[in-house]
């Protein structure tokens, strides 16, 4: 009998280890097996091995939907993965986004043992449960690999904390490439309509308490673009990314997928306002338009339509005048709803803040219509997700949508906000009439699309709510987290849990709300010791959810989809 090698024994070495595998592999085999299976043949050919080749990485085994490969160093491994994550962007650009081919990617220094041409050992498992957790299309280290790229590399990391790994006794240090990283930014297809995109306003004024002035600016100036139905608008939260820093208007231009861009800046003093903005051509690198408004405070909002007039007119002549917008009165209100609106859907501590300056706002202004919808919705989101008091939040949040609307028709945003309330008043008919009319007003309202995924969802119709998000997400291309709590809650309600855990695990979203449907879609997986974890550390921060409670409040009008929730969430122990 052969005799077994002892540790001593075997042949080990230090190592940087990659593992990679493909986000969504079974849902994608199980729509179309053979197209999927030659994309990443294809893959393989024109992406993976050329550069493995190029940073000297050795291929050690395929496993169907994943690899581990070998590096003799870590800043090769790391700039290997960084290349695979821009060249599998660039590769899949015209590919329908349901169809798209998205990598994780873990990487770890550590000891492996040699088997012949495979390695083993705690070197390569911890490489794969790091890439386990890692986001779509993003690259996840481990604490040892960071160490050894000190100094080595121009590209950014973020601490994603200690983690407990599975099967793996102590906790590592895990570090995720900053998407912002330029290696991590995925290109978008540009539309057909013209598109455009407002980068943050600058702040030229010496107080730094203008920079919510500078803000409300931009905020308003896409609003108004955004109503013109020739445009297609980069929504606020992706341009907002960009903000404070130096910028190539080319390399932005393909990341959010537009061809033009406006800039500006902005100084308020002693009752005056000076904006600079410019429109630039980024395909051709041109300045189509700028000029410098130096004005009274009070003509602000006569400024921001004639911005917007010019913009529209050099991009695509003259349009249709759309309906005039629902403006404050009073400038102490503006701020108050800019800073205001600016703080909801971050945790229920700083919605209640939020809270309190709408309220002011309103005070302030009684007839402006921003303020009641903003201050409607976050008070619908307190009841509705963050457990707060039902009444009289829920009856007020009603009536605030309604005045909203009723101040202002012609603002699509107070629209889908009074669809979203009214759905959860189990007023159908109305809440679909005002989401058909927001998007009539205004196509390019990202949030609404967003929000209408969940009604799409609560009507027994997840796959087309995963198309809204989709639309949303599009329009959004660096979105706020609960983007991705509504596009993993249409993907479990359409059974897709594998593409659930890996939606609500994106790191925007994970450890918010979203988390009960991880845990539950990891339930539905047989995942049960990792569900019910997830279910605990949900509990943590919402201590008084209960199965109950939850399933009598949700509008569905699919009682088989409210019963898989419930199911999902039985399965992964939340309370009763």
């Amino acid at each position: 009998m052969e005799e077994l090698m002892t540790p001593s024994q075997a042949e080990r070495r230090l190592a940087a280890i990659m593992a990679a595998d493909v986000v969504g592999y079974s849902h994608l085999v199980e729509t179309d097996e053979a197209g999927t299976l030659a994309a990443l043949r294809s893959l393989r050919q024109g992406v993976l091995d050329p550069l493995f080749a190029e940073h000297r990485g050795r291929l050690v085994k395929l496993m169907g939907d994943g690899l581990i490969a070998e590096f003799g160093s870590v800043v090769s491994a790391v700039t290997c993965a960084a290349a695979i994550q821009r060249r599998m962007a660039e590769s899949q650009e015209q590919v329908a986004p349901e169809r798209r081919i998205i990598l994780r990617i873990g990487i770890n220094l550590g000891d492996v043992v040699v088997e012949g041409h495979d390695l083993l050992g705690d070197g390569v498992n911890v490489a794969a449960r790091l890439e386990q957790l890692c986001p779509p299309g993003g690259v996840m280290i481990s604490g040892t690999t960071h160490d050894h790229l000190q100094g080595k590399l121009n590209c950014a990391f973020e601490f994603a904390g200690e983690q407990r790994l599975k099967n793996i006794t102590r906790l590592v240090r895990a570090y995720r490439m900053v998407p912002d990283a330029p290696a991590l930014r995925t290109p978008q297809p540009q539309p057909a309509r013209t598109s455009i995109a407002v980068l943050p306003f600058t702040n030229m004024s010496q107080d730094p308490e203008q920079e919510t002035f500078a803000d409300g600016l931009t905020e308003d100036l896409i609003t108004d673009l955004s109503r013109r139905a020739g445009l297609f608008v980069i929504a606020r939260h992706s341009t907002f990314a960009y903000k404070g820093r130096s910028v190539d208007v080319r390399q932005v231009a393909r990341e959010l997928g537009v061809r033009y861009l406006v800039e500006g800046s902005t100084r308020r003093a002693a009752g005056r306002v000076r904006i600079n903005v410019q429109l630039i051509d980024a395909a051709e690198g041109d300045h189509l338009w700028a000029e410098r408004f130096d004005r009274h405070l009070e003509d602000m909002f006569a400024v921001q339509d004639e911005v917007t007039g010019r913009i529209v007119e050099a991009l695509v002549g003259r349009l249709t005048p759309v309906p005039t917008r629902n403006r404050p009165t009073s400038m102490e209100a503006y701020d108050l709803c800019v800073r205001g609106r600016a703080l909801i859907g971050k945790t229920p501590e700083v919605a209640r803040e939020a809270s309190l300056l709408l309220q002011r706002a309103i005070a302030l202004d009684p007839n402006y219509a921003e303020a009641h919808r903003w201050l409607a919705f976050n008070l619908w989101t307190g009841w509705a997700h963050w457990g707060e008091p039902m009444e009289p939040n829920r009856s007020r949040s009603v009536a605030l949508a309604e005045r909203a609307v009723a101040l202002d028709p012609n603002d699509a945003g107070c629209r889908w906000v009074l669809g979203q309330v009214l759905a959860f008043e189990r007023r159908w008919p109305e809440s679909d009439a005002a989401f058909e009319a927001a998007f009539k007003l205004d196509a390019n309202q990202a949030d609404g699309w967003a929000m209408q995924g969940e009604m799409a969802t609560f009507h027994g119709r997840p796959e087309d709510g995963i198309l809204k998000v989709q639309r949303a997400l599009r329009l959004n291309p660096h979105p706020p987290g609960w983007y991705h709590w509504e596009l993993g809650y249409a993907q479990y309600a359409a059974r897709w849990h594998e593409a659930a855990v890996e939606t609500l695990r994106q790191p925007s979203t994970y450890r918010t709300g979203s988390r009960r449907i991880l845990a539950a879609s990891l339930a539905q997986l047989g995942r049960t010791e990792e569900a019910r974890q997830e279910a605990e550390l949900f509990m943590v921060s919402n201590p008084h959810f209960t199965i109950g409670y939850w399933a009598a409040t949700q509008p569905f009008r699919d009682e088989a989809i409210r019963e898989h929730f419930v199911d999902g969430y039985r399965k992964a122990g939340l309370p009763e």
